[in-house]
């Protein structure tokens, strides 16, 4: 046993050595080592060093805790740390967060409080070493939330197939309890009630609003948080967001840009749960919608009109099936293939488009990976205007500034690329040749649902919209093939003669079709001309 307890205190880089026994087997002792990243247990035995060790990486340490236990009469304190590792499940080859709960009894000391406070010694050295364990992702360096904090925790009971607050009491409470956050519940009762809410309420008493629906509650939580006379200071309320709808394609694109496998359902809630609690903040672009007689609106996630559009919307019949609805409104739409026509025009982003914005002191920000595929595009003075009527007339071509008298006087950032819908374009937009559509697709986040990795190459504050449209004159049977190399995010190197893809800076949209649907993160907004600009990390997303 000396031999064995020399060769763990040889261990490079240790911190903390203590013996203590289980917290159910009060025989067996173990040795235990805090180094800078791990948790090392090895139990004291004959057997060589190595076997029955257990190394538990901080990084996916989400709390630890001291305690005395409940019999007055017991001198021993407890400490109990809480872990969320990748595992690979039992005959499977998925990769997913499991949770681990390692206990130990420390009763080495006659005095009870001794006992405590070596444990309480113990419980915040494993803190501070896990919450060190902050790298670069994506070449984004993040800031940690305080601690404690206390969150606002919006749950939609509707949401999905109904089961969100049952997903919270299974999951959610447990692990921020076990990472010490303190959070208030408060479930939404109807349409915009979240959106009132954060509209009125005193933020200062908050660090953070986490919203666990499908991503229509955040779309509200967003903005009211821009409706407000203090919307600067508003906006940057660090927000969270647990799946608990149908596309929850946020928080799969979150889990995405942690590098971890794809995972989806209760999977992608613990992972989303982790990451929450280990608090790493970010930037997060947003992006403001212009219609033709509405307010501004602002979003985090898509514009779609067409194909897409249609799925989402029609799909609601289905609801209660969860993600799957979308796989159903999907082969009803495939099997009565609809062609839109309109006008597409986009303000191409450059490569040295971010020099001409202010960079965040704590961000560094993505260069582009992959040069944008896009196919011939032509410069045309003949797009359309329909704010005032459906005739069509062609613009002139203009040199000045665009005006931004149209949202001067509203809450929200200043668009600066963006005329009014009623003038036309400046000269460095592009204007798309073709009229004829299957669908047009605007994304600033990498998924588009759960199993939908729509644009692989976007990153939370990357600066650019991702625009797709597919050209009318798709097979069905190629655009269900498109979809489904979507899945894996592999669309793109299909080489479908029918997809296009560019990044921008801002786009509009004119549509001829006298029927139709466009969604703004897949709530349906007023239909006809539309237009958008990227506002580059206005907002802060906990993404752990």
């Amino acid at each position: 046993m000396d031999q064995c307890r020399a060769k763990l205190e040889s261990t490079s880089l240790v911190k903390l050595y203590g013996e203590f026994t289980g917290t159910s087997n009060r025989k067996g002792r173990c040795a235990v080592i805090l180094t800078e990243k791990d948790l090392v247990v090895q139990r004291l035995t004959s057997a060589p060093v190595g076997r029955n060790k257990v190394v538990l990486s901080l990084k996916d340490c989400v709390g630890c805790r001291a305690y005395r236990g409940n019999d007055s009469a017991d001198k021993a304190a407890y400490l109990v740390a809480y872990f969320y590792p990748l595992k690979r499940r039992w005959m499977s080859s998925k990769v997913s967060r499991q949770r681990v709960e390692q206990g130990f009894r420390l009763a080495s000391l006659q005095d009870p409080q001794a006992n405590l406070e070596e444990a309480e010694k113990w419980a915040r050295a494993v803190r501070e070493r896990s919450a060190r364990q902050q790298f670069p992702r994506n070449g984004v360096l993040m800031s940690q939330m305080s601690r404690p904090c206390q969150m606002m925790l919006l749950v939609n009971p509707q949401s999905g197939k109904g089961q969100a607050l049952t997903l919270y009491n299974n999951h959610i409470q447990r692990m921020l309890n076990e990472a010490g956050i303190k959070h208030t519940l408060v479930i939404t009762e109807r349409q915009n009630h979240a959106r009132e809410m954060v509209k009125e309420a005193d933020l200062s008493q908050w660090d953070a609003l986490v919203i666990m629906s499908g991503d229509g509650l955040l779309y509200e939580v967003i903005n009211g948080l821009l409706e407000r006379p203090d919307w600067e200071e508003a906006i940057r309320t660090p927000l969270g967001i647990l799946p608990g709808g149908s596309g929850n394609a946020l928080a799969a694109s979150i889990h995405h840009y942690s590098g971890a496998s794809p995972v989806t359902s209760e999977e992608l809630l613990v992972s989303c749960g982790f990451l929450l609690c280990k608090g790493l903040v970010s930037h997060m672009d947003m992006v403001s919608i212009h219609l033709c007689s509405s307010p501004r609106l602002f979003s985090f996630l898509s514009l779609a009109w067409g194909f897409v559009a249609d799925v989402d919307i029609e799909s609601e019949k289905y609801r209660h099936f969860g993600a799957v609805r979308f796989t159903i409104g999907t082969l009803v739409r495939l099997a009565s293939l609809r062609v839109y026509k309109g006008r597409l025009a986009y303000l191409p982003a450059t490569k040295d488009h971010n020099s001409e914005e202010a960079l965040r002191s704590n961000t560094m920000l993505c260069k582009d990976r992959v040069p944008p595929v896009t196919l011939p595009a032509v410069r045309d003075s003949s797009f359309h205007n329909s704010c005032h009527s459906n005739n069509s007339l062609k613009v002139r071509r203009v040199e000045s500034t665009p005006s931004r008298s149209a949202t001067k006087a509203l809450p929200g950032p200043h668009d600066s690329l963006l005329p009014p819908l009623d003038q036309p374009l400046p000269d460095d937009w592009v204007v798309v040749p073709e009229e004829d559509f299957v669908l047009m697709l605007a994304m600033y986040q990498s998924h588009l649902a759960e199993d939908l990795l729509a644009a692989p190459e976007a990153t939370p504050d990357d600066g650019v919209i991702h625009l797709f449209y597919v050209r009318a004159g798709i097979s069905p049977t190629a655009l269900l093939r498109l979809f489904l190399a979507m899945e894996k995010g592999a669309h793109l190197t299909t080489n479908c003669q029918h997809l296009v893809y560019t990044k921008v800076r801002a786009l509009r949209l004119e549509p001829y079709s006298p029927k139709g649907i466009i969604t703004v993160d897949g709530e349906v907004v007023e239909y006809g001309p539309v237009q958008a600009e990227v506002h580059r990390g206005l907002s802060r997303l906990i993404t752990g």
